[in-house]
């Protein structure tokens, strides 16, 4: 179950791309708004392919309350190169990767993203022995989120926090 009944998760799918892109576009906007040094390259278009590219690869869900996107996040056992940048190279595929862990705003601050993250390491458990995630380090909202989730700080590269819970 997620927070209740009325939101499901589910894979995206291509019809999902626009607004997937529009949510995290949104999202990178009101950070940019309210001095928050995360996403701006967003903005620019800067990860539509990328994007694209996950959702077509089957890496990307999507939290839908009815018709509504309350969230969107990517998750991957497969290295991207922006994770081998950061943690070095892992050929073991004992770690998921997250990615673009996106709240709508009207979703924010209900419990949504602790949700997502107890539904990954429910569907992962037993197929994986971390789930890994980065953040700018200077976000202190959102790496005191994932501290408070029970994700263990575990370095800093090019000024991103690393977080991973083994599961």
């Amino acid at each position: 179950m997620f927070l209740d009944d009325s939101f499901q998760i589910r894979l995206a799918g291509s019809d999902d791309r626009n607004r997937i892109i529009h949510l995290l576009k949104q999202l990178a906007q009101w950070m940019k708004d309210n001095e928050i040094n995360q996403w701006q390259f967003l903005l620019d278009g800067g990860d539509d392919e990328e994007i694209v590219q996950a959702i077509d690869n089957n890496a990307t869900y999507v939290v839908m309350k009815d018709d509504d996107l309350a969230a969107t996040f990517t998750i991957s056992t497969k290295q991207s190169d922006w994770d081998r940048e950061l943690w070095g190279e892992d050929p073991s595929s004992n770690s998921l990767y997250l990615h673009r862990l996106g709240i709508n705003l009207k979703y924010m601050k209900k419990g949504i993203g602790k949700s997502i993250l107890t539904w990954i390491e429910s569907s992962y458990q037993g197929e994986v022995k971390y789930v890994k995630l980065d953040c700018v380090a200077d976000n202190i909202k959102l790496n005191n989120f994932y501290k408070n989730c029970g994700y263990e700080f575990v370095g800093v590269t090019d000024s991103f926090n690393k977080y991973q819970k083994k599961l």
